[in-house]
C-alpha cells in the first residue's frame, strides 16, 4: 500500500509591501524615512493602507484614519499609495514563484500561496526550509523585495508560521518559518483562539465565555464537547483547526470580477459640476485600467459615500460590452445623477466599478463569427446612457492609451479635467 507524503504549503507574505514599494518609487523622499505612513498626504481623510514596522511600534495600523494615526506618530513621512507600482511588483513576485511552484495561488495583492508538492526530487530531496530560503532570494534579486514564507502542511499552518517568520525588529526570525510534519499541534499550541483565521470577534467572545483563550486550551476538549457547546459543524470545525487539520487546497486564483476605482475627497463636495469633474476623471482612470488587462465589460456600478458615511450605489448592465473612458462615463453619468437626484448631501467618496468582462478574444477579431441576417432589422435606437462604442472609438482609445504611456497619463486629457481652478483639492485614491 502507497502511503501518501505530507503536504507541502507555503505561505509567501511580501514585508511591509506597500511601504517597500514606496521606497523603490521615490528614494530620496519616502526612501529615507524611517517613520513611514503609505495611504495619503497629510491632512487627507484617507486611511492607513501599510506602515513601516518602526511606525506601528506607535500603534499605527491599517485602516486607521491618516489623522489619527498623524496624532500617534506626527513625525512620520505620509505618502499616497503607489497603485500602479504595487500591483507591477505583484506580477513580478509571482512570476518568480511561479518557476519555484507547479501551482501558486494569490490570496491578495501581497501574498500567495505555493503548493511545493511533488517537487521534492526535483530540489534535490533538500529541506522545505532550504527550498524556501532559495525561493526568499531568488525574490530579492528579482525584485529588491524581501517576502517572509511560512511552511507547512496545511494553508492554515502556513497562514499562521509565517506570522512568526517576518523579520520584524527584535524577533530574530530570518524569514522562513517550517513546521515539521506531525508537529502542527504544539506549534499552534501558545496562539490565542482569537488568532485563527475565520475567528471573528463574535465567535471569540463565544468560545471566551466558555473558558477558552488559547489553542491549547481547546485542544483539551474532546469534539463531542465542543459540538454540543458551538453545533455540529462548528465543533467539528474548531476542533480540527486548533490541531492544524486543513484539507483546503492551493488552486490558481479565480479571475477577476470587478476593477474600480475610488476617490476619497479631501472636503466634502456639494457642486453638481465639480462631482462630474471628479466622475470623468475616475472614468479615464477605472477604462485604462479595464483595457490594460484586455478587458471588456457589461456593468457598470457608481459609488457614493455621503458626507454622513452612508453608502448608495447604482449599478446598470449595458445590452453590449465597453472599454473606452467615453463609453464609460455616459453610462456612469446617467447613474450618478440618479443616485444625486435622490439624496442632496455632501459626497465624501465617490467610485466607479466595472464587471461582467468580456476578454479580449473577440475584440482581437479571432472569436467566433456572427452570421449577419441580410434583412436584418436595423438595431434599435439606444436607451438613455446606453454607450454606442464602435471599433472607431476602440481604436481611438487605444492610441491615447499608447501615447499616455510614452508622454504620462496627462499627456493627454478630457479638456474639462484641464481647469486646474475648479480641482477638488486633495484626494485619496482607493
Amino acid at each position: 500500500m502507497t502511503t501518501l507524503s505530507p503536504r507541502r504549503i507555503l505561505l509567501v507574505d511580501a514585508d511591509a509591501f506597500f511601504v517597500a514599494v514606496a521606497r523603490q518609487e521615490d528614494p530620496e523622499g519616502a526612501g529615507q524615512a524611517t517613520l513611514l505612513i503609505v495611504g495619503g498626504r497629510p491632512g487627507s481623510r484617507g486611511v492607513v493602507c501599510s506602515a513601516s514596522y518602526e511606525c506601528r511600534a506607535y500603534g499605527v495600523r491599517s485602516a486607521m484614519p491618516i489623522a489619527r494615526a498623524l496624532k500617534l506618530c506626527p513625525q512620520a513621512t505620509c505618502v499616497p499609495v503607489p497603485r500602479g507600482a504595487c500591483s507591477a511588483r505583484s506580477k513580478e513576485i509571482q512570476q518568480v514563484l511561479a518557476t519555484f511552484a507547479p501551482i501558486v495561488q494569490a490570496s491578495s495583492i501581497d501574498e500567495w500561496y505555493c503548493d511545493m508538492g511533488g517537487t521534492e526530487a526535483l530540489y534535490g530531496h533538500e529541506s522545505l526550509e532550504a527550498t524556501a530560503h532559495r525561493i526568499r532570494d531568488a525574490v530579492f534579486a528579482a525584485t529588491g523585495l524581501t517576502v517572509s514564507i511560512g511552511a507547512g502542511t496545511s494553508r492554515l499552518v502556513a497562514k499562521m508560521a509565517v506570522e512568526l517568520a517576518k523579520p520584524k525588529p527584535g524577533t530574530g526570525a530570518t524569514g522562513v518559518r517550517c513546521v515539521p510534519p506531525g508537529s502542527e499541534a504544539d506549534f499552534l499550541a501558545p496562539f490565542r483562539l482569537a488568532d485563527l483565521p475565520m475567528v471573528g470577534p463574535r465567535f471569540s467572545a463565544t468560545l471566551e465565555r466558555m473558558g477558552l483563550d488559547t489553542i491549547a486550551d481547546a485542544q483539551q476538549w474532546k469534539v463531542s464537547d465542543l459540538q454540543s457547546r458551538l453545533g455540529e459543524r462548528a465543533g467539528a470545525w474548531l476542533h480540527d483547526r486548533v490541531r492544524g487539520i486543513d484539507d483546503s487546497v492551493v488552486t490558481p486564483r479565480e479571475a477577476q470580477k470587478q476593477v474600480s476605482r475610488e476617490e476619497t475627497f479631501g472636503r466634502d463636495l456639494h457642486d453638481d459640476d465639480l462631482i462630474e469633474r471628479e466622475l470623468l476623471r475616475l472614468a479615464v482612470r477605472v477604462s485604462t485600467d479595464l483595457r490594460r488587462q484586455g478587458l471588456r465589460a457589461r456593468t457598470v456600478t457608481v459609488k457614493l459615500k455621503d458626507a454622513d458615511f452612508k453608502t448608495r450605489s447604482a449599478q446598470r448592465t449595458l445590452a453590449h460590452p465597453i472599454e473606452s473612458e467615453k463609453s464609460v462615463i455616459t453610462a456612469a453619468r446617467v447613474l450618478y445623477r440618479a443616485l444625486r437626484g435622490k439624496r442632496r448631501v455632501g459626497v465624501r467618496l465617490l467610485g466607479i466599478g466595472l464587471s461582467h468582462f468580456d476578454d479580449d478574444v473577440a475584440a482581437a477579431g479571432t472569436g467566433p463569427a456572427v452570421q449577419l441576417g441580410f434583412f436584418a432589422a436595423p438595431p434599435a435606437p439606444p436607451t438613455e446612457g446606453e454607450p454606442v462604442e464602435n471599433a472607431k472609438d476602440r481604436a481611438l482609445t487605444r492610441a491615447l492609451d499608447r501615447i499616455r504611456d510614452r508622454y504620462g497619463r496627462t499627456a493627454i486629457i478630457p479638456a474639462r479635467l484641464v481647469d486646474q481652478a475648479g480641482d477638488t483639492g486633495p484626494r485619496v485614491e482607493e
